[in-house]
């Protein structure tokens, strides 16, 4: 039989456990889990070492784009993905101007189908303005949700009332994802802090009950409308304890940060390289998250990468941006974790690459089996490396996880047959497509 492409030798991570087999592609998608060895393609990958992953996923990714091309771009941040072992990212849509109606969403298609080096897609904004039209926005190819901002952010992005984010849920049917931090508690408390303050008091600021107010409030509403959400970047001990009781309509997300740092000392050692919304936070919400991740309430785990210069970054406090880079570290930094026995691949494949299908209804991704995506994420889980600042692929050039050593890297990046990304070299051209949801 002959293929396109054979992936021999490797250990393959399948949905029901690790299997040595040969992988045959034909065509872009997976076209036999048992390759013979007379069997012969136009490409052979010896993966002999290495685990053959189901492409991996960074569902929450901010590419800033349209925006400031000097911070970060479509094209610079799937080039960061691919050289991470990511095959596919979904955007966030709060870039300037904002993915917020048919011209802009139809722009970004043409675009990222153009220029990006991995798989794409894409999130639109919900506003007061559009709300009646996102039932169709939703639909538009290459979308995999509507996003809600109920806290942090600006202009026709934030919708932070009830009876907005009602009538949200009432437009359309797939799955809505939120920002849940509760922006009247956010304003309410903003006056006790002062500039110049420690980068500490952010985690002060936006405390737990600004997480779990918001969360609540919102499952209230999915409720109310019988509208299935997603919370994404879930931060906090009672949010955890709160949302399994609420699988009827929410699922839920969390960040690899929130798994991997501790304040304060994150904030003693980063400064303003810490600040994120939500915020890092002590030890006991860090516990909860990985005891989250062990009883199955967590459904996705994303990066939020979400990239600032350095030179706005170094503003005071509160005055200095929100965000950190991510997608290029979230795989190293994840397997890190596996090597370290906090969990175990199968369960990192689960949240990485079935747990975004699974929950964003991505179509024929997240899973090594016949006529799937041929994505793949080879990784080397004995190598030993230190993440670096220089290897960065983001213009903003720095990473919270500078100089962390991990255990495990992706040596190959394979999306749809073709290979993006072999042992740090990105290959060939920007081949990236939209990808597909159910309707």
């Amino acid at each position: 039989m002959h293929y396109d492409l054979i992936i021999r030798n490797g250990t393959c991570v399948l949905p029901w456990g690790e299997v040595r087999t040969d992988i045959g592609v034909r065509d872009g998608r997976v076209a036999s889990l048992t390759a013979g060895i007379a069997d012969d393609a136009d490409e052979i990958v010896d993966a002999a070492g290495l685990h053959v992953l189901p492409g991996l996923i960074d569902p929450h990714v901010h590419l800033r784009d349209p925006g400031d091309a000097s911070v970060e771009s479509i094209p610079t941040g799937t080039r960061a993905a691919a050289l991470g072992g990511v095959t596919t990212v979904f955007d966030m849509p709060n870039t300037a101007p904002a993915i917020t109606d048919a011209e802009m969403l139809r722009w970004k298609q043409e675009y990222a189908s153009r220029e990006s080096w991995v798989d794409f897609a894409m999130y639109v904004g919900a506003t007061r303005a559009n709300t009646p039209h996102l039932g169709e926005y939703e639909r538009f190819d290459g979308v995999c949700a509507i996003k809600v901002f109920a806290g942090s952010s600006t202009g026709d992005l934030m919708i932070e009332d009830d009876e907005g984010i009602r009538r949200v849920l009432e437009h359309g049917h797939r799955r809505v994802a939120f920002h849940s931090e509760d922006e009247y508690r956010l304003q309410a408390r903003k006056a006790m802090f002062t500039p110049g303050m420690p980068y500490d008091m952010h985690r002060v600021w936006r405390d737990e009950e600004c997480a779990f107010l918001g969360t609540r409030r919102i499952v209230a509403l999915a409720r109310r409308t019988g509208r299935p959400i997603h919370i994404l970047h879930t931060s906090t001990a009672e949010e955890l304890a709160y949302l399994p009781d609420c699988r009827d309509v929410a699922t839920v997300e969390v960040l690899v940060n929130h798994l991997t740092q501790v304040a304060p000392e994150c904030y003693e050692a980063l400064g303003a390289l810490a600040i994120m919304n939500p915020p890092i936070r002590d030890r006991r919400h860090y516990e909860a998250s990985w005891e989250a991740v062990r009883n199955g309430t967590v459904d996705t785990i994303g990066s939020d990468h979400a990239p600032h210069s350095l030179e706005a970054k170094a503003r005071p406090w509160p005055a200095t941006p929100a965000g950190l880079t991510g997608v290029q570290t979230l795989v190293p930094v994840m397997l890190d974790h596996v090597n370290a026995g906090r969990l175990s691949l199968g369960r990192m494949v689960d949240l990485m690459a079935a747990g975004p299908a699974r929950v964003y209804g991505l179509q024929a991704k997240g899973r090594i089996a016949m006529g799937y995506d041929a994505d793949f994420t080879l990784v080397d889980m004995k190598a030993r490396r230190r993440i670096t600042n220089d290897w960065i692929a983001t213009p903003a050039g720095w990473t919270p996880f500078d100089g962390m050593a991990v255990t495990g890297w992706p040596m190959a990046t394979i999306v749809r047959g073709h290979a993006v990304m072999r042992e740090d070299t990105i290959l060939g051209m920007p081949s990236g497509r939209l990808a597909r949801f159910a309707p």
